[in-house]
């Protein structure tokens, strides 16, 4: 029987990878006790010496040194076969060609009437392909009849040409997949998803590359796939989150300043959130305090109701001018309102969109009193007209979360924020609407405005530059505007001059030309003219002292 004729007995067995495709093959097979060649090392033993060599398996020195090596090898003859710890070599597959396969037929003369093929010295492997006998397997190439997996393995011994998987390669693989996994997860906190996307995308493109280049070129397995899978559902889970983080910080940044400044200027905040700097800082801002004239008058007669619905009426349009001009809406106290220009989105134009916000603001008045003469008309009582009075002023100043653990806001402090209050306050002693310090006034001289004094305000030891700001550029475009100037700033040479008299007399022509309203200041050195003449002051360096804020 085959038994008794065979010169050898060889074992065989599918081992089938975690997704049943076969990527390897079993060289040694055990029972526990015995170790048994597979079919593959008994034929090459039969071929080598005529069944009479040993089969060899020693410990390769080598892989201490470099864990790319097989860990045992194989040995028979000149043969020296890599074999993994488990018993098996990988199969570097490839498709066999028709020249390579003899139909069985061919051996019988009764159906095949040409010569036998000359097999002496070949190995050959007899089975059936058909696939209706069910020996096709799943391989990397494809489905093939299971005898092509042991030509494919034997073919590779021959030529002495090996796959190798290192032993510890699953432990580099998901090290290397932890570690760029966590590189994501870290990165998440300070990138948006493109970029999470593109550091991954760099990833799977080198550890593909990597992986080719080592079967290429030194025939070791690597599995880029695990890594790739690994990675992948870290980086959706990473941008769900940053998507979450983002959202979160936008949340934030809309919860904190909505209210406070335009739509456009929340898109562009919360679109660019690093731009946000909550902590303090020092920088340039421009600071403006409104206040209502005579307020507490207004509000004699007036009920609850009435005053809150004064009050909606005359901040709502001024909360809409600062907003619309890229401003920040400090803070409301009663009836006044603190506002402030280049934070937290800086701002080149802060000065000049503060001026425009106020001259707008007064403006913006004059609706208002239509309503309030309406109103007043309604109840047969005498409207009380608003005026407001504004202050602005450009400075180094302290801006940030401000307050205590339980309860803070977004605000700012420093000297400038208490020369805008103190502007806003001289609004009533020199007649006019609006008030500016000498540094914002540099920052907008092509606007209509006309120094006032130089004054020294309650809790400051320095005297400053005080401005009226009339209007924009194109009101001080106009004759009558450069004719009031011209004089105006002829009466303030000679009254600091200590020339008096001629200040007088500039002053009267100043009052009966004057198209700007500002009568009350011109009544002002009118008087201290008269004053002056009557009683000269000692030490005169044309400054004045505030006695009031």
């Amino acid at each position: 029987n085959l038994q008794e004729a065979a010169a050898g007995n060889g074992s065989f067995m599918a081992s089938l990878s975690e997704d049943a495709i076969i990527r390897n093959t079993g060289l040694l097979f055990h029972n526990g006790q015995t170790l048994y060649p597979s079919l593959i090392l008994e034929a090459l033993r039969i071929k080598e010496r005529k069944s009479k060599e040993f089969i060899k398996l020693s410990w390769n020195e080598d892989f201490k040194r470099n864990p790319l090596q097989a860990p045992f090898f194989a040995t028979l003859g000149h043969y020296k076969i890599p074999v993994s710890a488990d018993g098996t070599m990988w199969v570097h597959f490839r498709h066999l060609s028709k020249n390579e396969q003899i139909p069985a037929y061919w051996f019988l003369p009764k159906y095949h009437k040409g010569d036998s093929p000359d097999l002496k010295g070949k190995i050959v492997f007899i089975a059936s392909e058909a696939e209706g006998l069910k020996d096709l397997r799943a391989t990397p190439i494809g489905n093939i009849a299971g005898v092509k997996v042991h030509m494919n393995a034997m073919e590779q011994i021959l030529q002495g040409s090996y796959l190798v998987r290192p032993a510890k390669a699953i432990d580099y693989e998901f090290a290397t997949a932890i570690l760029v996994s966590l590189s994501v997860i870290g990165l998440s906190f300070f990138v948006g998803p493109l970029w999470l996307l593109i550091f991954s995308s760099l990833f799977f493109t080198g550890s593909a590359g990597l992986s080719w280049f080592m079967f290429d070129t030194h025939g070791v397995l690597l599995d880029p796939v695990t890594p790739m899978l690994m990675l992948l559902s870290v980086f959706i889970a990473a941008s769900v989150l940053s998507f979450l983080k983002n959202d979160l910080e936008k949340r934030q940044v809309r919860s904190a300043f909505g209210l406070y400044i335009s739509p456009d200027f929340m898109k562009e905040l919360t679109k660019n959130p690093d731009k946000l700097k909550l902590g303090g800082e020092i920088k340039d801002l421009t600071i403006m305090f409104t206040d209502i004239r005579r307020f507490t008058s207004i509000c004699e007669g007036l009920g609850p109701e009435e005053i809150i619905q004064l009050m909606n009426d005359f901040l709502t349009p001024m909360s809409d001018l600062v907003m619309q001009n890229r401003g920040t809406i400090d803070k409301y106290m009663g009836d006044a309102m603190m506002a402030f220009w280049n934070a937290p989105l800086d701002d080149p134009d802060h000065a000049r969109n503060a001026c425009r916000a106020a001259l707008g603001m007064q403006n913006a008045l004059t609706p208002i009193n239509e309503t309030v003469k309406a109103r007043a008309q309604a109840i047969g009582k005498e409207p009380v007209l608003l005026q407001a009075g504004i202050g602005i002023n450009t400075g180094q100043s302290a801006v940030g979360n401000m307050g205590s653990k339980q309860r803070f806001a977004y605000s700012t402090l420093g000297d400038a924020v208490n020369l805008a209050s103190r502007l806003e306050g001289q609004t009533k002693t020199y007649g006019v609407g609006i008030l500016i310090g000498e540094t914002t006034y540099r920052s907008i001289l092509e606007f209509a405005a006309l120094e006032m004094d130089l004054i020294q305000v309650i809790g400051k030891s320095e005297a400053v530059h005080i401005y009226a700001l009339l209007g924009d550029a194109s009101l001080a475009a106009q004759e009558t505007f450069i004719t009031q100037s011209t004089a105006h700033q002829e009466m303030l040479s000679l009254y600091r001059n200590g020339d008096f008299k001629a200040a007088m007399s500039t002053v009267k022509a100043l009052m009966k030309m004057d198209q700007f309203g500002l009568s009350t200041a011109y009544r002002l050195y009118e008087t201290r003219c008269n004053d002056y003449i009557k009683t000269p002051p000692t030490n005169w360096n044309g400054i004045t002292v505030a006695t009031s804020k």
